[in-house]
């Protein structure tokens, strides 16, 4: 009797390290952390995305920052910059491939535009996407704009995932959108 009890607790004991051996992935991946959220809000890429709202061309409030259900691509423009009227047909295209993964606003930084500009813009290249309207250039402050464009990639945790300065082929920047809407 004490001979069938050692060989059933030596057949359980095989079993156990069979299974465990053979799903320490899953467990693995049960107790798997995710990457600490950031504490600290600031503009630059891993921190929280300094959050603001603004007044859009469509009287509407627009609000960045904090967890959303889609990533968040901000471009920071102005009417007269050459590089914006270039990007500006690949936004569109952009913001329309990607509208249920990501929300995208064209932040008109109007202290440094004209609204009637700001506007003629919107009609020219027919932009569908929301125009927030910076008008005192504080958010574009906030964010430490320094030229035009500058886009803000954000995730859906509302970290800022990069930050770039001017104009950059739409494959690369497809490819960084495809990047963030992955995380």
């Amino acid at each position: 009797m004490k001979r069938n009890k050692y060989i059933m607790l030596g057949v359980l004991l095989l079993v156990t390290l069979s299974m465990a051996r053979n799903t320490e992935g899953g467990i693995t991946a049960v107790f798997k952390q995710e990457e600490p959220m950031p504490t600290e809000t600031g503009a630059k890429a891993g921190l929280l995305a300094p959050p603001f709202s603004l007044t859009g061309l469509d009287g509407k409030t627009y609000s960045v920052g904090g967890t959303k259900e889609k990533a968040t691509f901000v471009s920071f423009w102005a009417s007269w910059c050459d590089p914006c009227k270039q990007e500006a047909p690949e936004l569109n295209k952009l913001a329309e491939k990607y509208k249920d993964k990501m929300d995208l606003y064209g932040v008109n930084v109007t202290s440094y535009d004209k609204l009637k500009d700001a506007k003629a813009f919107v009609d020219e290249y027919k932009l569908t996407f929301p125009i927030p309207l910076d008008e005192k250039g504080t958010v574009y402050a906030m964010y430490n704009g320094m030229a035009f464009p500058t886009n803000v990639l954000i995730d859906s945790r509302g970290v800022i995932q990069e930050i770039v300065l001017g104009i950059m082929p739409e494959k690369e920047l497809e490819k960084k959108i495809k990047k963030l809407i992955a995380n």
